[in-house]
């Protein structure tokens, strides 16, 4: 990906460090985000503070973090917000801290799953979820304009600071779960923290559930030693870890911690889908709803047909989700990503609610966690991407209606083509200059056929049909 892209979407702003995020880039953007704030409140008539806006920043462990956090610090302190400095911190305890704090709002520093040379800002409202798309679009406007309302000397912001986060983070996270059924059951779980955010909180939790842990790369110094997405093809170390230390289950982070992708007892990585899968099949009960965006595995769907419950598709994004959730009173939610959305805790995908719930999971069912994925309903899912052109976009919808007439069709986000027991999801990426096709079917060669007639359908070449 060339180093001067700069997305800038409803999820926020990436860019590359020595590329197109500049700390003049990050400033702006921040003093943006904080004007945004500001005339919300002044509009809701609900500031905190006295009447000033404070908001809680935090980062995660990438090494440009701290010259990063401190262009955002500039950006929020000259626009007059108060800024509570976390420090290295989890996405999800950003959401939870501003809870805590009764602030305004969050900013986290973060590219999430993105290689080292990336980093970005992500904002949240005060409730925990990203702002939806029509205020995202001020913020953005604002930003390319530089609107933004700067302070005079009397009125700057003040800049405090609190190490809390990952204890505040795991005490919201261990009401949810019976803590005393979890060390009743002796487990041991190896953690890949990728040198990422996550490896603090994951410590606490453990100790606090009484599981043995094995850290790898639980220190927060940012620089992965490998690919920081938690996939298959990233995790034969932990894989073999699991094996070697004769673990109930194996954890893996990605670098902010939002999510989860898990390996059984056996050594088997079983994926990032089956994260809120397991939560799924653990919490969901009848009359009960699971939010979850079109990208996620049909596990679910059989999950609560079995059990007399319900679920809700959204676009690609966990403010989507956040919104079906509290709109339909929903269990849980997440994305077939590895991310786990518990309501009690927060509204963002949270790996540290995704550990305990598995925890939880095989100490009341008494199972190998390899005996309960076996005894789940199975689906191959294949991930492919592509480069995105504005043409390619344009064509996806009536292209893919023409390839697949008498399929169900969903647009709410790209194209999904759905049949019985298989469905493609084609559609732009909001924090990459890509295309992703998605697909699932009853095999690996079904889903790989699938994405093959998507990709030809558009004139373009995948890996399932190169």
């Amino acid at each position: 990906m060339p180093d001067d892209v700069l997305m800038i979407s409803v999820s926020g702003l990436r860019g590359t460090i020595g590329g197109s995020l500049a700390p003049a880039v990050a400033a702006r953007f921040a003093a943006a985000a904080g004007t945004w704030f500001k005339r919300s409140r002044q509009t809701a008539g609900t500031q905190t503070s006295g009447g000033r806006v404070r908001l809680v920043l935090g980062r995660d462990s990438r090494p440009s973090g701290e010259m990063v956090e401190r262009a955002v610090v500039a950006g929020l302190l000259s626009v007059g917000c108060d800024v509570e400095l976390l420090g290295v911190a989890t996405t999800p305890g950003v959401a939870v801290m501003a809870q805590r704090l009764a602030a305004d709002g969050g900013v986290m520093i973060t590219a999430s799953h993105n290689p080292i040379q990336w980093n970005g800002i992500k904002i949240l409202r005060a409730d925990g979820v990203a702002p939806p798309p029509d205020e995202a679009g001020r913020i953005i406007e604002m930003f390319h304009h530089n609107d933004v309302d700067l302070a005079d000397v009397h009125s700057l912001g003040q800049l405090n600071r609190d190490d809390r986060c990952d204890r505040v983070h795991c005490d919201a996270v261990l009401p949810c779960v019976d803590v005393e059924l979890i060390r009743s059951a002796k487990l041991t779980a190896v953690v890949d923290s990728v040198h990422g955010a996550g490896g603090g909180s994951a410590k606490l939790l453990l100790e606090a559930l009484g599981v043995e842990r094995v850290a790898m790369y639980a220190e927060p110094t940012g620089w992965f030693p490998h690919p920081p997405e938690p996939t298959r093809a990233n995790l034969s170390e932990l894989c073999d870890k699991v094996k070697a230390a004769g673990a109930d289950v194996g954890f893996a982070q990605d670098p902010d911690a939002d999510r989860l992708a898990i390996v059984d007892d056996q050594g088997r990585y079983i994926g990032e889908e089956y994260t809120l899968a397991l939560a799924t099949l653990h919490l969901l009960q009848a009359g009960d709803a699971v939010a979850a965006n079109l990208s996620t595995s049909r596990m679910i769907d059989d999950i609560a047909q079995r059990v007399g419950g319900r679920v809700l598709r959204t676009p690609v994004g966990e403010a989507n989700v956040a919104k079906a959730m509290r709109d339909a009173g929903a269990r849980l939610g997440g994305e077939g990503n590895g991310g786990v959305i518990l309501p009690q805790v927060s509204q963002v995908r949270d790996s540290i609610a995704g550990m305990a719930l598995t925890l939880e999971l095989i100490a009341r069912r008494k199972q190998k966690l390899s005996a309960i994925v076996d005894a789940m309903p199975a689906y191959a899912i294949v991930k492919d991407k592509v480069p995105a052109t504005d043409e390619l976009k344009s064509q996806l919808q009536p292209k893919l209606e023409a390839a697949f007439a008498g399929a169900r069709i969903d647009t709410q986000d790209g194209v999904r083509v759905d049949f019985d027991n298989r469905w493609v999801h084609v559609r732009p990426s909001n924090t990459e200059p890509i295309v992703r096709l998605i697909a699932e079917a009853a095999d690996e060669p079904a889903a790989r056929e699938l994405i093959a007639q998507a990709a030809a359908a558009l004139g373009i070449k995948s890996k399932a049909n190169a």
